[in-house]
């Protein structure tokens, strides 16, 4: 028997898990908008020509504009029958390589690329050297200022477990919640002045990871003390933390299921 056997009052339907890299630069984030280029706005369009119905797409995270994803998952309805092979060499061939579907399989009716999500992974590159590398330019922030990274280390270490993120995110709609889990926030070396921060965590808020990038920088070249971080949080003021990151360095590399 197979898993879609188990409930014959699912109409006999499926879900379809995507997972999804793109070159966040040339989009206005993930989810559709009226008279801009999505990736949303890009993929739905071409899943509709391969299964021949509109797609109902619900994904991990939405991304902001100019963001990047590694290991974006959306997931969506389909018939049981349904090829994944053949849906993503159609969609790869549609879409790559801005983008590109890495895997794509049948999975219980019950998934959602959302509420079924343990935690999201996120990479913030920075280039810190003294002239920027135009190979990286669509991908990283590039930081010409001498970064002191054991102080941004200490500074990234608060941000580890439960608090209200208000001073580091905008603010969402009536009725939401600032309130969040980081389980890892750490800073990595990748070699020739590029720097990698390293965040995982339940959910995040709107531009909170770039806010925290920003944060930590200005924390990296002394405008602030790594002491302040926990002041910070518990003021739950926007205006109380440092800048708000460019998006170019920000990928969403992987969501845990």
């Amino acid at each position: 028997m197979s898993l879609f056997d188990a409930d014959p009052g699912a109409s006999s339907r499926a879900k379809l898990k995507l997972v999804v890299a793109y070159d966040g630069t040339d989009f206005h984030g993930f989810a559709p908008q009226p008279d801009v280029r999505t990736v949303a706005g890009a993929l739905a369009p071409a899943l509709e020509k391969v299964l021949r119905h509109e797609p109902d797409l619900t994904c991990a995270g939405r991304t902001d504009a100019g963001v990047h994803a590694w290991g974006q998952v959306v997931s969506l309805p389909c018939d049981p029958d349904t090829d994944p092979r053949r849906i993503q060499k159609a969609l790869n061939g549609m879409l790559a390589p801005e983008v590109v579907v890495r895997c794509c399989e049948l999975v219980d009716p019950s998934f959602d690329a959302r509420f079924s999500a343990r935690w999201r992974a996120y990479r913030y590159t920075i280039v810190n050297r003294a002239a920027p590398d135009p190979f990286l330019a669509r991908y990283a922030w590039w930081v010409p200022a001498d970064l002191e990274l054991p102080a941004m280390q200490l500074g990234a270490d608060p941000f580890v477990g439960e608090h209200d993120f208000a001073a580091f995110c905008r603010g969402g709609p009536p009725g939401s919640t600032t309130v969040r889990r980081v389980e890892e926030c750490r800073w990595r070396e990748a070699g020739d002045g590029i720097l990698w921060l390293e965040i995982r965590g339940s959910a995040f808020c709107w531009q909170m990871v770039r806010s925290i990038v920003g944060t930590l920088v200005d924390i990296g070249t002394g405008a602030h003390r790594a002491g302040e971080v926990m002041g910070m949080l518990r003021a739950k003021d926007r205006a109380a933390a440092g800048r708000v990151a460019p998006p170019q360095g920000l990928c969403l590399r992987e969501v845990g299921y």
